[in-house]
């Protein structure tokens, strides 16, 4: 008698998809989805068996190939994220394709846990069939494309829901053909050119948006009287600082904050005006300014946050550090930034820093391990922005080493930072606009998982950012104290664009009409986050809201040194929260 060993290996694969067959399965309950669901992993798995069968050895082979690294792919992603891939998230993982060599070098360990499932679908799907059932040969070679069809059209017809607890080898090939569609149908129109008037400046002067990495708004001392020293809740001779405390993000992912940054994007419209009107470069550089952008993240030239070369052509001096090392980075941004506000030009800069995205064993040399017990360190000096989970298994210890290492890089990366700024910069003629691009979620809730950010679920603290406005003391450029104590912790990065082009002199209300009010204003921003900003096929965005009242602060038991010293700096807690103008000389 034959053995059924093609049958056998495809039946194993598919057992190794337990878990998120009983999560699907209990989600549905005893319902007609149930059903429905049960029809439909019938199909996949026909289709797999159907492929499996099929006659001519490089077709099957081809179908082996495809179907298994599709698995591989899912698999190990899924495992990485710790949580079902989405279509929101598949288009973030597209966004990010520039980190895919990170990815490999980094999470090993989780991809090749992946390759025994997809090994047994390659090779039940790749052995010779010893027999065939009685069904035409067309059925056989059309099955798998049937099946990857008949999901992306329950995909396009859901908004992109439905495919969790599937066979994995059809998720990221009904994703790709849902890509490719809105690719071939979404068009929204060719860039426009600036068309705002910018009035003449009295005189030249800087303007710095500086985006921090990871930077939860509730680890630092500007929001918590009791968090990190920040060096922006204490005075600096010449310098004003304006602190607006807590402000929400855009959305809890970078590459949707970092874009809508850099085009304006609003709430009600971000997808147009992110694909169709001018970026922040081409309204500074038509009000006469140089453009500068800093990147401490990425090296060799490489872009990232669905920057193409088209927008890289409107940064005249494009700087990134490929010869320092990690821990050094935002210090070396620190000198180029300040260099720039020394150079007599009037500049328009971005500096997006390396900041606090894990792996956050190694971003701070060993004179700022001043939070106890913390991650082992010496295995993540060369990653800047991914690292792997392995031995990090997310017990509640686990985690409290994590938020002592993540007090310790933002004491280095955001305090000494800031220290090194205001000690080498001139900024009596500059306006610096400091925030990050989401918060965190360092599990001071107890809550399961490995995610800190990106997440389809997130907590309210993932949205929490920080927002400090900087300026020379003798400058006069906006009324920041027209409604400052009523918008302190009341505002958001959609009013950051209208607020820079306001700087460079183009007139509110012309700005308004487009991009919304900027933070001068009385704000009555909803303090939202989004987060489903890949919302594609129909659906609209989740908006998430803040509870300020419900915040998650860090927990005070997790560092030895904490109780002691919290902040590092003992008039911090005093000064959080204000709006403060430096003495005059």
């Amino acid at each position: 008698m034959r053995f059924p060993l093609k049958e056998l290996l495809i039946i194993l694969y598919l057992a190794a998809g337990y878990a998120a067959i009983g999560e699907r399965i209990a989600s549905l309950g005893v319902s007609a989805g149930l059903v429905l669901y049960a029809g439909l992993f019938g199909l996949m798995t026909l289709s797999l068996l159907l492929a499996a069968y099929v006659q001519g050895t490089p077709l099957r082979l081809a179908y082996a190939l495809i179907l298994a690294a599709s698995s591989l792919f899912l698999d190990s992603t899924e495992r990485i994220m710790g949580e079902h891939l989405t279509y929101d998230a598949f288009i973030n993982l597209l966004n990010s394709i520039g980190f895919a060599g990170d990815a490999l070098d980094q999470h090993g360990g989780s991809i090749l846990w992946s390759v025994p499932p997809a090994l047994l679908l390659f090779a039940g799907v790749a052995l010779k069939p010893r027999w065939r059932p009685p069904l035409p040969r067309l059925a056989f070679a059309a099955a798998p494309v049937a099946a990857v069809t008949l999901l992306s059209v329950i995909l396009f017809v859901r908004g992109g829901e439905g495919a969790r607890g599937l066979p994995t080898a059809f998720a990221p090939l009904s994703y790709s053909s849902l890509n490719i569609y809105e690719n071939l149908t979404g068009e929204m129109g060719s860039r426009q050119a600036v068309s705002l008037e910018p009035s003449q400046l009295e005189a030249p002067r800087d303007i710095i948006l500086i985006i921090d990495e990871s930077v939860g708004a509730n680890y630092l001392d500007i929001g918590n009287p009791r968090g990190v020293r920040s060096g922006l809740a204490e005075r600096r001779p010449g310098i004003d600082i304006h602190n607006y405390g807590y402000a929400a993000a855009i959305t809890n992912c970078s590459v949707g904050t970092n874009v809508t940054l850099r085009y304006g994007g609003t709430r009600a419209d971000y997808q147009r005006i992110n694909a169709t009107l001018p970026s922040i470069w081409e309204y500074a550089r038509e009000a006469g300014f140089r453009t500068v952008y800093i990147d401490a993240q990425r090296t060799g030239g490489e872009l990232q946050n669905l920057m193409d070369e088209e927008e890289r052509r409107s940064i005249d001096s494009f700087v990134q550090f490929g010869d320092v090392a990690v821990v050094d980075r935002d210090m070396a941004a620190a000198d180029a930034l300040a260099a720039l506000t020394r150079n007599r030009h009037a500049d328009f800069v971005i500096v997006n820093k390396v900041g606090a995205h894990f792996p956050i064993h190694d971003k701070y040399p060993d004179g700022f391990l001043r939070h106890r017990p913390t991650l082992p360190r010496g295995r993540h000096e060369n990653v800047a922005d991914t690292g792997s989970r392995a031995g990090f298994g997310g017990t509640a210890e686990d985690w409290r080493r994590y938020r002592n290492a993540y007090r310790n890089t933002l004491l280095w990366n955001v305090g000494a930072f800031f220290d090194r700024l205001f000690g080498a910069a001139d900024l009596s003629n500059a306006t610096l606009v400091y925030t990050s691009d989401h918060g965190q979620d360092l599990h001071e809730r107890g809550n399961a998982g490995l995610d800190t950010h990106c997440g389809a679920r997130p907590v309210p603290e993932e949205g929490l950012v920080p927002l400090v406005v900087i300026e020379g003391a003798a400058l006069e450029t906006l009324d920041w104290q027209a409604n400052f104590a009523a918008n302190r912790n009341h505002v958001s990065h959609y009013q950051i664009f209208p607020t820079l082009l306001a700087l460079m002199g183009y007139k509110p209300a012309d700005v308004a009409a487009i991009y919304g009010e900027s933070l001068i204003p009385r704000s009555d921003d909803p303090f939202t986050f989004n987060i489903l900003f890949n919302a594609r096929l129909g659906r609209e965005p989740v908006w998430q809201p803040i509870d300020l009242g419900r915040i998650a602060l860090p927990p005070a038991g997790d560092s030895r040194s904490f109780a002691r010293n919290a902040s590092l700096n003992p008039s911090a807690a005093a000064l959080a929260g204000d709006s403060h103008r430096a003495r005059r000389r």
